[in-house]
């Protein structure tokens, strides 16, 4: 499930905002706080310089909850 969520992470990158409701959702089904933090990262890595507002209002949002 985690390589299809970049698929589509990638796919829609092109624009913000359905690159942020599919992040959104993709980070509703991340349970597990190792896939969470690799999924962070590859985020980080891959959309950072594009979406740097996004990516981490997004993660710290969820990191909010986690807590």
């Amino acid at each position: 499930m985690l390589e299809f969520t970049k698929k589509i992470l990638r796919g829609v990158s092109f624009d913000a905002q359905l690159f942020q409701k599919e992040l959104h959702k993709a980070m509703k089904w991340i349970t597990d706080a190792e896939e969470f933090k690799k999924f962070q990262e590859w985020c980080i890595i891959e959309f950072g310089a594009m979406y740097p507002k996004i990516l981490s209002n997004a993660f710290k949002r969820k990191q909010m909850t986690i807590i």
